[in-house]
């Protein structure tokens, strides 16, 4: 049974090493206060948090060494995993395999031994649930700013459009023509006329488009007009 250190800073932690020297410094404590001795401690130097810890040379050479009943000892959570789901499923999988983790800013036992570790992943389970709600909540976001401004978020052009740019520069840029059939559409609609008779009447007049695409099409529609009532944009008919 081995015991192991690990410590990291990226490019902007590092000042003369001090920041993996005081992650060390913590680590040989810890250890200390076990009564351990450390087989080794892995340096990561200039790399990022956001990359896997098998993604990483240091974390590599330690994944490699580990085996049943071996200890891991880092400074902080972030050190070694990329975020807390990262850490849950990591942590938890070390603890199947009978590798214990100590963390030292959580203390001196190991987070994956019965009684702490009940707590441990209880709380890696919530904080990467909020992490999860957090990132949807973002992209949402994004994409809701992006389709204000006239953005394309992705996917094939609606009808009435076409895809100018790439990327975070793509634009949908209106098609006079078909933005007269949409409106055209919106009044075959308002008159009683089903999707199909639609979607007939479209094809007579240039435009390749199934009902479901008209289906589509006035969903579009409708959205925009509401936008046009709310004074957020003006799109003349």
């Amino acid at each position: 049974m081995a015991v192991y250190g690990y410590v990291r800073v990226s490019t902007g932690d590092q000042v003369n090493g001090t920041s993996l020297d005081e992650q060390e410094r913590k680590v040989r404590g810890v250890a200390m206060v076990r009564g351990e001795d450390l087989a080794e401690i892995f340096r990561e130097e200039g790399v990022t948090g956001s990359r896997p810890l098998e993604d990483r040379t240091a974390g590599a050479q330690l994944l490699a060494r580990l085996r049943p009943g071996d200890t891991v000892i880092v400074a902080k959570l972030d050190r070694a995993f990329r975020n807390a789901a990262d850490a849950l499923t990591k942590a938890d999988a070390w603890r199947k395999g009978g590798i214990s983790l100590v963390i030292a800013d959580m203390g001196t036992d190991a987070v994956t031994e019965n009684g702490t570790s009940k707590m441990f992943f209880g709380m890696l389970a919530l904080v990467a649930e909020f992490e999860r709600e957090r990132i949807l909540e973002r992209t949402a976001e994004g994409r809701s700013a992006k389709r204000a401004k006239g953005g394309h978020i992705g996917g094939t052009a609606p009808f009435g459009y076409r895809v100018e740019g790439v990327g975070k520069d793509a634009q949908l840029i209106p098609i006079p023509e078909q933005q007269e059939a949409m409106w055209r559409m919106v009044e075959m609609r308002q008159g009683g006329a089903s999707l199909r008779a639609i979607a007939a009447e479209m094809i007579s007049l240039g435009h390749r488009i199934s009902h479901e695409g008209v289906r589509n099409a006035l969903a579009a529609a409708g959205a925009r007009q509401s936008k046009e009532l709310r004074g957020v944009t003006a799109v003349p008919r």
